[in-house]
């Protein structure tokens, strides 16, 4: 399953992900989070449990406020983060509340 998942995250690679943090798409854990805060000035902003049938996997969304970078991650029981996306101009979302008046 692993070896599916690191060819599936290296052919999104040469897709041409956005930067900044698609150089590296899998390695171990730490390493990827380590990369995303000092190079990138990333943090944890969200995530949830993936479950398929063979496997579970945590999708983790760092982000940064300061660059407006963010990165989306899945990360394996064994450890091994991949990136599976990442872009810049990061916003989070909110409800958009109707707007009062005639309709059109």
């Amino acid at each position: 399953m692993v070896k599916h998942l690191i060819v599936a995250c290296l052919t999104i690679g040469m897709a041409g992900i956005p930067p900044p943090a698609a150089a590296a798409n899998c390695g171990p854990r730490e390493a990827v989070i380590e990369k995303l805060k000092s190079k990138y000035a990333e943090h944890f902003t969200a995530g949830g449990l993936q479950t398929t049938r063979t496997s579970q996997t945590i999708v983790e969304i760092w982000s940064s406020p300061d660059t407006g970078t963010f990165t989306v991650l899945l990360t394996n029981p064994n450890g091994v983060s991949c990136v599976v996306a990442a872009g810049t101009d990061f916003f989070e979302g909110s409800e958009i509340s109707p707007v009062e008046g005639t309709a059109s």
